[in-house]
């Protein structure tokens, strides 16, 4: 007689072990697939179940330690390794990553982390065969990470190769690696007010900034939607830095604006707090739907429009229209470092050309005597001071508004010859190194003269 059919036993799945696979499919997602952090992470988790908000939260640290420190973790585990990974090993290789994120940064208590990444490597086909490799590189991570890490340069091994030399022919060498150094920290939070910036600092155990913002250590922030004054609409999530170009439209109160590009709606909110007459446009649905969620938690009005900016006919002028153009965003990638894995070298040729395009188009929608901020946040010049070269010399309408030292809380090192701002990751440093830093952003603040045209430019 045959011995009886043995039955499949469903195992109940560790703790841990959802939000560990949530990590797993988001790192294949970006650096795989090309797919956007916050896009890869929502897909992520909606597929690993339901996550309890701290282990969302854990899923999301991992997620962006790996994608800031990649080059460290691959060099460790690569050390441990006696040959490359086969190419059909499964998620095995974002596991190892993920786990000795970890075990090197993370202070994740090594039976943890080690034993649940052997369990996520048996439950994925192709990994597991694997689960001993992995029991046995993941203790040699753990017994000598610090000898390993201390080799390592941490500016040299994350950054790609062509974005530090570009950024070293842009800033010069000290400057370039200070920047890339501030880009692979995490960013502290960030907040506008509506009014009464002190008080709410003090409320919220924050500190503020010269620039107006709200500064808070992400290690004591908590979830932002718990936050004292979240949830009656004091506030709003918002760099310090991406705070600024509205700021340099100067006083708003009863003037139309156009805030073109405008989804999210941080600039939105900016100036319907200031009492302007706002119109924000943008051709996103999605972003659409959380710029008016925003402005209906601030109770702040607006005009929202979908629309292409290059295709927008409004009929009409605007006292002051701020256009936050599409970018490579390298001047953010403290808070979305997945721009170290999707950005390549030769991709700014079309970028630029639409930043030029959305910014002809912007000079025609400014009233003589009108104001024009243009900005991007992104790093590279091309996106920002050649663009306004260029603006200047077939505009002959327009002039450079320049910005003053002290203006909105501006420090004069921020300032170009020129007189446009430019923000670095390495500027606004403080003695408390969680609390320092900013998002690079690049503005130019111009007047369009009385009585002249903006001036019809072909697309190149």
């Amino acid at each position: 007689m045959p011995p009886p059919e043995r039955k499949h036993v469903t195992r109940p799945k560790p703790a841990g072990f959802a939000a560990r696979e949530a990590v797993a499919a988001c790192l294949v997602s970006i650096l795989d697939r090309g797919r956007p952090l916050d896009d890869a992470f929502e897909a992520a988790v909606a597929k690993a179940g339901p996550l309890e908000a701290r282990d969302r939260a854990f899923a999301r640290l991992v997620v962006m330690t790996v994608l800031r420190r990649k080059g460290e973790l691959e060099a460790v585990v690569s050390s441990f390794l006696e040959k490359p990974l086969p190419a059909d090993a499964g998620r095995l290789w974002p596991i190892l990553l993920s786990a000795s994120a970890q075990l090197l940064m993370l202070e994740t208590p090594p039976h943890a982390a080690i034993s649940l990444a052997v369990d996520q490597c048996r439950a994925d086909p192709k990994a597991r065969r694997f689960d001993r490799l992995t029991n046995a590189v993941l203790r040699r991570v753990s017994a000598t990470r610090r000898e390993v890490l201390a080799r390592l340069d941490p500016v040299t091994v994350n950054l790609p190769s062509w974005l530090l030399r570009r950024w070293t022919d842009a800033y010069g060498d000290a400057q370039a690696h200070e920047i890339a150094a501030a880009s692979l920290g995490e960013a502290a939070l960030d907040l506008s007010v509506k009014q009464d910036a002190e008080t709410w600092a003090e409320r919220l155990g924050g500190v503020l900034l010269p620039t107006g913002s709200i500064r808070i250590a992400r290690a004591n922030a908590g979830r932002v939607e718990e936050l004292p004054g979240f949830a009656e609409g004091a506030w709003w999530v918002q760099d310090a830095a991406a705070a600024l170009p509205a700021r340099l439209l100067g006083l708003v109160a009863g003037l139309s604006v156009a805030d073109l590009c405008a989804a999210p709606g941080g600039k939105t909110a900016e100036l319907a707090a200031a009492g302007a007459k706002v119109t924000a446009v943008d051709q996103s649905p999605a972003r659409l739907a959380r710029l008016r969620e925003n402005l209906a938690r601030l109770k702040l009005d607006a005009e929202v429009v979908e629309a292409d900016v290059l295709a927008w006919e409004p009929g009409r002028t605007f006292d002051a229209v701020l256009l936050d153009a599409p970018c490579s965003a390298t001047g953010t990638i403290r808070r979305h470092p997945d721009i170290l894995h999707l950005r390549r070298k030769d991709d700014t040729s079309e970028r630029t050309a639409l930043q030029r395009r959305l910014l002809d188009r912007a000079a025609r929608l400014v009233a003589p005597g009108g104001r024009l901020v243009y900005c991007t946040c992104s790093l590279e010049p091309e996106e920002g001071e050649a663009q306004i070269a260029r603006f200047l010399d077939e505009q002959p309408g327009f002039v450079r508004a320049t910005v003053a030292p002290g203006e909105a809380g501006i420090d004069a090192a921020w300032i170009t010859p020129e007189g446009d701002l430019r923000t670095l990751p390495s500027h606004l440093a403080r003695p408390e190194p969680e609390l320092s830093g900013m998002d690079g952003f690049y503005v130019a603040r111009l007047q369009r003269r009385e009585g002249a045209e903006a001036t019809a430019v072909s697309a190149p």
